[in-house]
């Protein structure tokens, strides 16, 4: 499976961008021998550029329509199937291509003005927008702007970004996360889509975000809430504290009494060499200290003096144990 994914092409089109995310989507969806050597492949194609992880995302998309639209369709008996089968990855790639046209007008109808934005892993990328607002995206983050005579709206579909609102009473701002939906009110704050929760940290103004089991609340200065499907909390912090957690923003991470565990997912995030923690008594351990995000070595080797834990520096990933 892997040295079919392994492609020598220079991927210097859009089209056969298009084409090597169709064949990693159709890959992904359909074989039944998709290994974990499989999964690092796409990972390193989706980290190599922007447009991979952007192509990606909109043929997986296109995919899900696919499949949504064949649960509508009669079955046919066994022999019938066989009978019309074309390579089942010729017939795929000319699916989904087919879907995402249709998914690509659909946007133009119902979407003025979408662009899509992508960082990958380690990278950081700032937006302005036409009205002088400001977002800032961090490490593996795909957002879409859509602004519109209506209002100004974006959709954060993975990763976590810092907003800098400029407030427009007639157009509100809104940002989608999944299911939810957070309103600017003249706002700075932070969004990160974390699976099945979501994590907003208000810094100024005010913000409402709305859960899809219709609750809402108005976060002010200092606020954090978390949202899942079924759930809405809001904790009050110092801002201070926000403060340090946007810190990537300059390329830095800050720990304060953060846990090993916790500071290894955070550095997991900005690294393609992975921190692993062996069990949950060292992963229990307290860290302080500011860190260079990319320079997960140098961490290592705090940790390493000042908890006097065992490090093994392997090619894919560094393993702490007690």
């Amino acid at each position: 499976m892997t040295e079919a994914l392994n492609e020598t092409s220079s991927e210097t089109t859009a089209r056969e961008i298009k084409r090597r995310a169709a064949a990693f989507v159709i890959a992904h969806r359909t074989s039944d021998e998709w290994s974990d050597a499989d999964q690092q492949t796409l990972d390193a194609w989706l980290n190599e550029r922007p447009e991979h992880s952007i192509a990606f995302w909109r043929m997986d998309a296109a995919w899900q329509s696919t499949h949504r639209l064949s649960v509508l369709r009669p079955q046919q008996s066994e022999p019938a199937r066989r009978s019309h089968l074309m390579s089942r990855t010729a017939k795929a790639v000319a699916a989904v291509a087919a879907i995402a046209v249709v998914a690509y007008a659909g946007q133009s109808a119902f979407r003025p003005n979408e662009k899509v934005y992508a960082s990958a892993v380690g990278d950081r990328k700032i937006l302005t927008l036409a009205d002088g607002s400001r977002i800032e995206l961090n490490t593996d983050t795909v957002l879409r702007v859509i602004q519109s005579e209506t209002g100004r709206k974006v959709r954060l579909d993975k990763g976590e970004a810092y907003f800098d609102i400029k407030h427009d009473g007639a157009h509100p701002f809104v940002v989608e996360v999944g299911k939810h939906r957070i309103t600017d009110l003249g706002t700075k704050f932070v969004i990160r889509e974390a699976g099945e929760r979501v994590d907003v940290s208000l810094l100024e103004g005010r913000a409402r975000i709305d859960a899809p089991d219709a609750k809402s609340a108005v976060l002010t200065p200092g606020d954090v809430a978390v949202a899942t499907d079924t759930s809405l909390s809001v904790r009050k912090t110092e801002t201070r504290r926000i403060e340090n957690t946007l810190a990537w923003r300059t390329g830095l991470l800050v720990f304060n009494n953060t846990t090993l565990g916790e500071a290894a997912d955070t550095f997991n995030r900005y690294n393609r060499k992975k921190l692993v923690i062996e069990n949950p008594q060292t992963a229990g351990l307290t860290i302080d200290g500011t860190f260079h995000t990319d320079n997960v070595n140098a961490f290592v080797d705090v940790v390493q003096h000042v908890l006097k834990v065992n490090v093994k520096n392997n090619a894919s990933e560094i393993v702490i144990s007690p």
